[in-house]
C-alpha cells in the first residue's frame, strides 16, 4: 500500500485551470473527442481476422470508457447545473471526472501489460483449452474486474482523496497528472529495442538492403532472401531477432520515434490522453515479438497457429514462399507485410 501510494504521489502536475473554466471544459471536450476519433481510426485500420485476445477486448473497453467520459462532459457542459438522483452536478464535476479517469488510466499500464503477457503465454503454450464462448466470457469478466479494482483503489486512496478535496476547495484550478507507469514502461521498451538492434544491427542492415517491393495476392509486400535452407523450424535466435526487428520497425517506426522524442524531451502528457488504443496496440506488437523470440525453438509453422497481430504480419516474416510472377528463384523467399 505504501509503495502504491508513493507512486500516486509521484504523479506529475500537468495543467492548471485558469479563471475561465468554461474554456478549459471546451478544451477537454475537444481533446477527448479527438482521442475518440483516433481510437475509431485505429480500430478501423486493424486487421479484421485477428483471433481473440485480452488486449483486443481491453482496447474496446478503453474506447467505451472514453466515450462515456465524452458524454458526461457534453451533458454537464450543456445543462451546467442540474440534479440527478439527488446529486447536484456542476461544471466542477467535469474536472472531477477527468481527474478520476486520469488516476485510473495512470494505474492501468502495469496490470494490462502483465495480464497481456500471461494471456499470450497461455495461448502460445496452449495451456488454456477454453471454448470460444468461455474464453470470451473470461476476457469480459477479467476486464470488468480490472476496471472495478483500479477504480475502487483510486477512490479509496487517501492521497488521491486529499487531491480531489483540495481541488473542490479551489474550483478554479483543475490539475491533471502524468502516470509514472507509462514513462517506465515506454523507457523499458525503448531500451530493449535499442539493445536488440545493437545485437543484430548487421543482420538488420543486410535484410533492409535486400528488401524488394512487389505485389502478392492483391497486396503490396516487401520480400527478402530466406536463409534457413527451406526449414520450417526457426533455429537461430539472432537471425530470427533481426527479422522481428524489421517487422516491428516496418510498422511502428514513426511511433518509436515519437516515444523517443517524448522520453528525451521529458514531455508530460496527461494520463487520460496517454492511455490510448494506438499505444496499446504498440505494446501488443512488442509483446507478440517478445513471445515469438523467447519461444523461437518451439516454432514449427506447419503445426501451430501463431497469434495474429492486428497491425504486424509476423507470420509472413519467416514463412518461405515461392512467388510465380518473380520468375525462377533458386532459394525460397520470405514475405514481410508491413
Amino acid at each position: 500500500m505504501t509503495a502504491l501510494s508513493s507512486e500516486k504521489c509521484s504523479f506529475q502536475y500537468q495543467l492548471n485551470q485558469t479563471n475561465q473554466p468554461l474554456d478549459v471544459n471546451c478544451l477537454l471536450f475537444l481533446i477527448i473527442l479527438g482521442k475518440i476519433l483516433l481510437n475509431i481510426f485505429t480500430l478501423g485500420m486493424r486487421r479484421k481476422n485477428t483471433y481473440q485476445n485480452f488486449m483486443e477486448y481491453f482496447c474496446i473497453s478503453l474506447g467505451f470508457v472514453d466515450l462515456l467520459l465524452l458524454v458526461n462532459i457534453s451533458i454537464i457542459s450543456y445543462f451546467r447545473d442540474f440534479v440527478l438522483l439527488g446529486i447536484r452536478f456542476t461544471k466542477y464535476h467535469i474536472c472531477l471526472f477527468t481527474q478520476i479517469i486520469s488516476f485510473t488510466y495512470g494505474l492501468l499500464h502495469y496490470p494490462v501489460f502483465l495480464i497481456a503477457c500471461i494471456d499470450y503465454y497461455l495461448n502460445f503454450s496452449k495451456t488454456s483449452k477454453l471454448s470460444f464462448k468461455c474464453q470470451k466470457l473470461f476476457y469480459f469478466f477479467t476486464i470488468i474486474l480490472l476496471w472495478i479494482s483500479v477504480l475502487a483503489y483510486v477512490l479509496g486512496d487517501p492521497a488521491i482523496y486529499q487531491s480531489l478535496k483540495a481541488q473542490n476547495i479551489n474550483s478554479y484550478q483543475c490539475p491533471f497528472y502524468v502516470s509514472i507507469q507509462s514513462y517506465w514502461l515506454s523507457f523499458s521498451m525503448m531500451m530493449i529495442l535499442f539493445v536488440a538492434f545493437i545485437i543484430s544491427w548487421s543482420e538488420v542492415i543486410t535484410l533492409v538492403q535486400a528488401i524488394r517491393i512487389t505485389s502478392y495476392m492483391n497486396e503490396t509486400i516487401l520480400y527478402f532472401p530466406f536463409s534457413s535452407q527451406s526449414s520450417y523450424m526457426v533455429s537461430s535466435k539472432k537471425t530470427f531477432l533481426s527479422k522481428l526487428i524489421v517487422c516491428f520497425l516496418g510498422t511502428w517506426l514513426p511511433f518509436v520515434l515519437l516515444q523517443l522524442i517524448i522520453l528525451l524531451l521529458k514531455v508530460q502528457i496527461p494520463a487520460y490522453i496517454e492511455m490510448n488504443i494506438p499505444w496499446l496496440y504498440f505494446v501488443n506488437s512488442f509483446l507478440v515479438a517478445t513471445v515469438y523470440w523467447f519461444n523461437c525453438h518451439k516454432l514449427n509453422l506447419r503445426d501451430i497457429a501463431l497469434p495474429v497481430d492486428p497491425f504486424v504480419n509476423w507470420k509472413c516474416c519467416f514463412i518461405p514462399f515461392i512467388i510465380p510472377n518473380l520468375g525462377q528463384i533458386e532459394k525460397p523467399i520470405s514475405i514481410l507485410v508491413c
